[in-house]
Order: C-alpha cells, then structure tokens, then sequence
C-alpha cells in the first residue's frame, strides 16, 4: 500500500509538473515579442472574422504567429467578442498578447486622403482608385447607380460630396468614403442653405450648391468670393446670361484641350450658360464651405461683369463699356 502511495504521489507530482511547464511556456509564448521580419507590418482584419482567421492574416502578411495559441488566447480571454475590423499593424517588440489587446482595443492604423476643391466627381473617383489602401468596390458602377446605393434622390453625382482630408483605416471601401462625403456634404449644406439671404433667386439647396460649384471654378481669390457671388445673383435676378467659362469647359468634357474659342462659348451643351439661360443642370464641381457660404451671402453691389486680371484677382463692373474697356486693358493689353 505504501508503495502505491508514493507511485500516486509521484504521478500526481509529475502532472503538476507538467501542468506548471505547460502553463509557465504558455505564458512565456503569450508575452514573448515575435520574430518580425521588418519594424512594422500592416494587416487587415476583415469584418466578421474569427480569432483564427485574423491569426491566418496575420500570418499571411508576414507575422509568424501561432494560429491555435491565438485562437485559444482570444477565446480564454474573452477578447474575441471584442476584435475590431480594420487596418491594424504590428511593431518590433510585440507579443502575441500585445496584438491580441490591440485588436480588441480597436487599435487601428489610419490613413488619409483629399478631396481637393473645385474637383469633378471623375477626380474624386481617379483618386479613390488610386489610393492603395481604398477596397475597390464599385468598378465601372454607372453613376445613377451609384447615387442609388447612397440612398440619394440625385442621379449626377457631380457637386454631392464634400471637398475634405478624410482619415481612414486600411481596408476601407469606396463606397465607404463617398458616403461619408456626400453625407457631409448634405450636412453643410443644410447648414449653410439655414443662413441665407432672404430674396435669393434661388429656389433649393441643390440651385445653391450649383452657384457654389461656378463661384468655386471661377476664383480662387477667398476675398473676392463673395463678390463674384454677388455678380451672378445679380445676372440671375435681372435674367441675363451667365456666361462663366468654367461652365463651357464643363459641358465639353474630353474635348477640353486648355482652350476655349468662339466656336465653343457657341456650341450648346446643358452647361454652356453662353447658350442657356439660368443655372446649368447641375454643379459643375466641388465647391468648399466658403465658395457655398458666397453662394448665399453674396455681396450686395450693381456690378455685372469681372474680368481676371492675371494675378487671381479680379476687375468688377456695373455696365458693358466699363467692362469692355476692362477687357482691352487685361486681356488684349491694350491701355
């Protein structure tokens, strides 16, 4: 019996044992800072997915993590209810632990990118394509269907997102970004159409945001906004022609060379407004918090026509011969 005793006692000795080690290596894998090949490595967790999986990307990208350890990691410490998707990184020193708590921290890496003012829709979306960091998702999406999984009422995409830096994580889609765009868009918007001038001849937000988008293409002078602003209300009240380039340039799309000539401001388009009366049919670009801001406080004046004086500023005039005559001396140079 004494002898069966000690075989117990040794054998219940050596479970422990072996339990300790166990636990003891398992702890020293949990804290120990992996091999990483490079000082940092980007991955991305899709959403949905499971400790496994995210260990499987991990891996994938380059970060030699043990893919069972993980997943029984994550699920012992409940932090797998609590992973984020995203665009994460790993940092020379980590420990499979120190991912584990960043993951369910939502630590993510971020990423930016612009949308330039008095940019067309086509160049939000070339820069969209060209991010490396942007999920594409919606190919060669016409417009009208893309305006519809926005949710929007509009069909031309022109005008309808906001001209912003917006900060991302790895990973985030298209799609994503102009949604946020076009809802802070229609947020400032809204909040710029509640501050108009009483008597505008404008109708909607949507006519606001077309006059903004011309004042944005029109000057790139911040004190003169409002000014030239002022001079289209001005035609618009009295129902004379616009007749702003950037308008005929819009409406010839590709044939655009750097150039317009007579035959151009004559050939009709629906945004030649040397051709047509009123507001084109939609905004002609992206018009930032300013240019829309001009568009509804306009200055209040008689001038009827500017003309560029070749430094970014312009020359304003209430009648034709004073506009002429400014033409001759800054565009013909003659004095």
């Amino acid at each position: 019996m004494k002898k069966l005793y000690v075989y117990f006692l040794v054998a219940c000795l050596a479970v422990t044992l072996l339990a300790a080690a166990a636990a003891a290596g398992a702890w020293f894998w949990v804290k120990r800072p992996l091999d990483l090949p490079a000082e940092r490595i980007e991955f991305i967790v899709p959403a949905g997915s499971t400790p496994r999986a995210v260990a499987r990307a991990m891996n994938d990208a380059g970060i030699p993590v043990w893919q069972d350890g993980f997943a029984w990691l994550a699920r012992l410490s409940e932090r797998d209810k609590l992973i984020q998707a995203g665009g994460y990184e790993a940092r020379a020193g980590d420990s499979p632990w120190t991912l584990l708590d960043r993951l369910a921290r939502g630590d993510m890496v971020q990423r930016q990118l612009t949308f330039v003012e008095g940019w067309t829709f086509a160049q939000f979306r070339q820069a969209l394509r060209a991010h490396p960091d942007v999920k594409q998702t919606l190919g060669d999406i016409s417009d009208a269907e893309l305006m519809a999984r926005l949710g929007s009422p509009y069909k031309a995409p022109e005008g309808l997102f906001f001209p912003d830096t917006y900060v991302f994580t790895p990973g985030t889609t298209d799609l994503d970004l102009l949604r946020r765009a076009y809802q802070l868009q229609q947020q400032v918007l809204g909040e710029v159409w509640a501050q108009r001038q009483p008597g505008l001849p404008l109708d909607t937000p949507y006519q606001a945001l077309i006059l903004a988008s011309i004042i944005e293409k029109e000057t790139g002078h911040g004190p003169e906004r409002t000014r030239v602003a002022g001079v289209f209300v001005n035609r618009l009240r009295l129902g004379m022609m616009l007749q702003t380039d950037p308008t005929v340039i819009y409406g010839m799309g590709e044939r655009y060379q750097g150039r317009i000539r007579r035959a151009d401001l004559q050939t009709d388009t629906p945004w030649n407004t040397y051709t047509r009366a009123g507001l084109p049919p939609t905004p002609i670009a992206a018009a930032g918090r300013a240019a829309l801001l001009a568009a509804v406080q306009p200055e209040r004046h008689k001038y009827l026509y500017f003309v560029s004086r070749g430094n970014g500023t312009s020359e304003f005039s209430a009648n034709l011969a004073e506009h002429n005559r400014n033409v001759a001396r800054y565009i013909l140079g003659r004095n």
